[in-house]
């Protein structure tokens, strides 16, 4: 993909980048009032607000349409702002552009239909307009990347990700489970291209958006999107994650920024750890050799007397110990519990060819 810099498209106001305004366009003094007081910040470097808002079911609030581009016409005017909307199909992409709106987004439930996507992507042909890409709904990168690249091959080159989290059928202290390995593979397939956070939806309540939005940019994130209400009690929707100007102000204030290195000490003491680490892995991936070939006798001889590959008993031994081992040794349980899953995973899959050839 062919990516424009960030800071070429998105002047940076203050750091972090930050992206802020309330989930949903509600009325004129609404955003007036919000837009004051992020204005007051004087740290925002786009206005953020959605004006359709794909709901689950109907009867709930779905935004006030082209109503609301008028309005944010009037906050721009008046303080400023450059504005961003979210775009889920071709009409509200041509009515994007009619209103001036200087940056578009598409929403999760929109990256994951490629017939969306596409959709948007033809209107914006032979349009320069910077466009952010948020995830999909599921944790699927390869949709994620698709997304990317159809609007990027139809000449946007202004182009950044929003990793806003991913849905779990598991219950988690989150709305949408963050899931960081995600937004890493895709900054490692893609160095270029911009990432920014939405600890709104990763969070779903305020309390946890401060540890979110740290996490975010301890991990090299280029920027957070954030949602900002003059008063989320009457919030006609998501009032639970949006913060307060105040609130958003307070937040920033206690983030810590970190910086890449920068000194020649850092650098070579870095190296000196980062060589003992290299020669660790090298050593694990010896063991795994070995481990291997154990692994391949085993599963010779469960062919050759006829035992099932899958040892339920066994199974549950290996866990119980490998999890006893580790906490004992000051290591996470979940971590070493998700190791024993994958080498129990290349186990069985090794056995599994031996019993068919």
């Amino acid at each position: 993909m062919k990516i424009s810099p960030i800071n070429t498209w998105l002047p940076l106001t203050a750091e972090p980048l930050l992206i802020a305004g309330p989930c949903g366009a509600e009325s004129l003094e609404q955003l007036m009032a919000t837009a004051k007081g992020l204005k007051e910040l004087n740290k925002i470097s786009l206005f953020r607000a959605g004006v359709w808002k794909p709901r689950t079911r109907p009867n709930a609030f779905e935004g006030k349409g082209e109503e609301a581009l008028k309005w944010l016409n009037e906050v721009k005017k008046e303080f400023g702002f450059k504005i961003t909307v979210e775009v889920a199909n071709a009409q509200h992409t041509e009515l994007a552009l009619k209103y001036g709106i200087d940056v578009l987004w598409i929403g999760a439930r929109t990256t994951v239909n490629p017939f969306s996507v596409q959709e948007i992507a033809d209107v914006l042909k032979g349009v320069d307009i910077p466009v952010m890409v948020k995830n999909p709904v599921h944790a699927d990168l390869q949709l994620w990347i698709g997304a990317l690249e159809r609007i990027n091959n139809s000449g946007i080159t202004k182009l950044a990700a929003v990793h806003r989290g991913f849905h779990f059928h598991d219950k988690t202290k989150y709305r949408n489970n963050p899931l960081w390995q995600l937004p890493i593979e895709l900054r490692t397939l893609f160095p270029e291209l911009p990432i920014i956070c939405d600890p709104s939806h990763i969070s779903g309540n305020r309390e946890l958006i401060p540890s979110v939005a740290q996490k975010a940019l301890d991990l090299g994130m280029n920027g957070l999107m954030i949602e900002s209400h003059f008063d989320p009690s009457v919030a006609l929707s998501d009032a639970e994650q949006q913060l307060t100007p105040k609130q958003l102000g307070e937040l920033i204030s206690k983030l810590i920024l970190r910086k890449e290195v920068c000194t020649e000490d850092a650098v070579n003491k870095l190296s000196e750890l980062r060589n003992i680490i290299d020669e660790i892995d090298e050593e694990l991936i010896h063991v795994l050799k070995k481990r291997t070939q154990i692994i391949e006798q085993i599963g010779n001889y469960k062919k050759e007397h006829n035992i099932t590959i899958f040892q339920l008993e066994r199974w549950q031994e290996l866990l119980r110990t490998r999890i006893q081992l580790a906490q004992k040794l000051g290591l996470s349980p979940n971590h070493v519990e998700k190791i024993c899953q994958l080498l129990h995973e290349e186990s069985i899959r090794i056995q599994n060819g031996l019993m068919n050839k």
